[in-house]
């Protein structure tokens, strides 16, 4: 799973990307940097660590996700004249944007707009989106038209089709409406392919707050998410400063500080949770003396699928899968006593795989 980080100049989107990617990149540096920030974070999974306890492992291996923090510009950005092109390749090859907004006040950062106005920066990123999106779609169009003056009318037929889903797209677009909530058919979708649109993309969006509203998070979250409509996108807070302080402090002492002012929560897991439930993504779980690891799949994968995830061959020659969920498993303590108590499943190449199944696959080659 791979995140592009954008937002706004004096948004905090290094921040937090060094809050959620334990990285400590410099900050306050848009428009200088000529590449993203990269890093890869590893998913907490309890479950994960509760079977290595059992099976005590050479080696546990955490889901992960690579977050890209891609640099703004303080000339254009945000002032109507879209996103830079050198990045619009890179962002649409993201599996989701994360859209960092600034909530929190500090002197000592003036904002570009000299107010703090988290509504009106959802919109101007919104429209920034929008508008790289219709320059993509009028330069597709403009290459469109002398290719077919240079066909017989007979040879046109699926380059009008074409051309009738892209006038649509772009009409809603200049209604306001991001491409993830346009109704496409299949065919329509078909002729898309391989076109990268960044309204199309999941959306989650992160509400910078201060230190002073860490204790007002739950109820900025209830009154957003209330008022969110759109699919395809999510939103909460986070307070990155304070998350990347965290992350100086060890594990024990993070947790004592988080319990002190009530934060039950890290601002990461919260980001990382909301982002599998936006793409909508599941792990199943493969466990023994060499490895316990999690394996992220789209949700309603089939088990042939699935086991294709870990290798190819795997799929190619799948037999049946072995199954049990976690939690069974974790309260039985081995696979021995579960297989006496025949609470392991076999499953054939129907099984539609669910999240914390343990899974062990049979193939032949």
């Amino acid at each position: 799973m791979r995140i592009g980080i954008i937002g706004l100049p004096q948004s905090g989107k290094t921040t937090v990307f060094n809050a959620i990617a334990a990285r400590n990149e410099a900050v306050g540096d848009f428009g200088v940097r000529e590449k993203p920030n990269i890093a890869t974070s590893f998913v907490p999974d309890h479950r994960l660590d509760e079977l290595s306890k059992i099976y005590k492992p050479k080696k546990t291996t955490y889901a992960s996700v690579e977050y890209l923090d891609f640099p703004a510009s303080n000339t254009t950005f945000g002032k109507g004249h879209g996103l830079e092109g050198r990045f619009l390749n890179e962002l649409g090859a993201m599996d989701a944007l994360l859209h960092v907004v600034r909530a929190f006040e500090d002197g000592s950062v003036p904002h570009p707009n000299e107010t703090i106005d988290f509504e009106r920066d959802r919109t101007t990123m919104d429209l920034e989106l929008a508008f790289a999106d219709l320059a993509m779609l009028e330069r597709r169009l403009e290459r469109i038209e002398p290719e077919m003056r240079s066909l017989k009318q007979s040879e046109r037929v699926p380059l009008q089709a074409l051309v009738s889903v892209l006038e649509h797209l772009k009409q809603e677009l200049e209604q306001e409406i991001p491409i993830r909530n346009i109704s496409l058919n299949p065919d329509e979708t078909r002729l898309l392919q391989g076109t990268s649109f960044l309204t199309s993309l999941p959306l989650l969006e992160i509400i910078n707050i201060g230190e002073e509203t860490l204790d007002e998070q739950n109820s900025i979250i209830e009154s957003l998410e209330s008022e969110n409509t759109q699919t395809g996108r999510a939103i909460t807070t986070l307070c990155a400063k304070f998350d990347m302080e965290l992350n100086s402090l060890s594990e024990e002492e993070a947790k004592e500080f988080q319990e002190d002012i009530g934060v039950l929560e890290r601002g990461y897991e919260g980001v990382l949770r909301l982002s599998y439930e936006l793409l909508g993504l599941i792990s199943f779980l493969t466990v023994g003396e060499d490895e316990c690891r999690a394996w992220t799949i789209k949700k309603g994968l089939s088990a042939p699928k699935a086991a294709g995830q870990i290798h190819t061959d795997l799929e190619r020659g799948f037999i049946r899968a072995e199954v049990i969920a976690w939690d069974t498993l974790l309260s039985i303590g081995t696979e021995t006593e579960a297989k006496r108590q025949g609470l392991i499943r076999t499953e054939g190449k129907d099984y539609i795989v669910q999240d914390g199944d343990v899974m062990h696959i049979l193939f032949n080659v």
